[in-house]
């Protein structure tokens, strides 16, 4: 198991070190964005913020990055995000972690996986409220505060939602849902985004939806059928097959009328 784990991880890393197509695109953008430092505690958070181009005040979407750390994907997805009507602020979660205390671009491409794997539930909520509360208090900022998170993120995105309780809504991408009784603490509404191919995250969404009912909370996932994990990334690569391709623009509009909907 150790061996197949670690033959996934470089091909992970492969894959992922070769995302031009975001860096082409992020290039491209005309929207202003930056690397701040968050600090808190004794921790400083390394987090890219990306914002609308807008006369008016715009709300906060807290992007949650996979199990393969502060991709370029990531910054590309943010600033989307962006173009969207929103400020965008997405924290590298391995802020410090890596030798000599840098984030995911320090560390080697097959440690990422298994260096986020083993990040401290209670840190990673520190970070993500001290990444939250600093879009809030941006001047450009409407005070309202959205999440949204991929894989791993997805997990952390239903998480956070059972910590933070201003949060309008929280999107989660096939990620798992929190234990069941924490969900008793949501105070906003979640909504899923899952691949059909997908078991090992689908199994978990029939007991999800129960236990979200039992606690009177609000649970809306949706499967793209043909589309495998990952498929918001994967639907975005030039490579990308046809099902992940439609299953990432269904759910990026849905996304986008859901956080307009949420706005208001």
């Amino acid at each position: 198991m150790k061996r197949r784990i670690a033959l996934l991880s470089v091909l992970v890393a492969a894959s992922l070190a070769a995302q031009d197509w975001a860096v082409a695109r992020l290039e491209k953008s005309p929207r202003h964005r930056e690397w701040v430092t968050v600090k808190h505690g004794g921790r400083s958070v390394e987090t890219f913020v990306a914002y609308p181009e807008s006369a008016a005040k715009t709300p906060v979407v807290v992007v949650i990055h996979e199990i393969f750390g502060m991709t370029d994907w990531v910054q590309d997805l943010a600033d989307q995000v962006a173009e969207a009507g929103y400020i965008a602020v997405a924290p590298d979660l391995l802020s410090g972690m890596a030798p000599n205390g840098g984030r995911t671009k320090d560390f080697a491409p097959n440690t990422v996986m298994e260096a986020i794997s083993h990040l401290d539930p209670d840190q990673v909520t520190a970070d993500l409220n001290a990444a939250a509360d600093y879009g809030l208090q941006l001047p450009a900022s409407n005070g309202k505060l959205f999440a949204a998170g991929f894989c791993w993120g997805g997990g952390q995105t239903f998480r956070f939602s059972t910590n933070r309780a201003d949060l309008k809504a929280a999107f989660v991408f096939y990620g798992p849902p929190p234990p069941a009784e924490a969900m008793a603490k949501i105070q906003a509404p979640v909504y899923g985004f899952y691949a059909g191919n997908d078991a090992r995250i689908d199994a978990t969404i029939p007991a999800a939806k129960d236990q979200m009912a039992a606690a009177r909370k609000s649970y809306d996932p949706v499967v793209y059928q043909g589309a495998g994990h990952g498929f918001m990334r994967a639907g975005e690569d030039p490579a990308a097959t046809e099902p992940n391709q439609k299953a990432r623009a269904a759910a990026w509009t849905r996304w986008k009328q859901l956080l307009q909907e949420r706005s208001q």
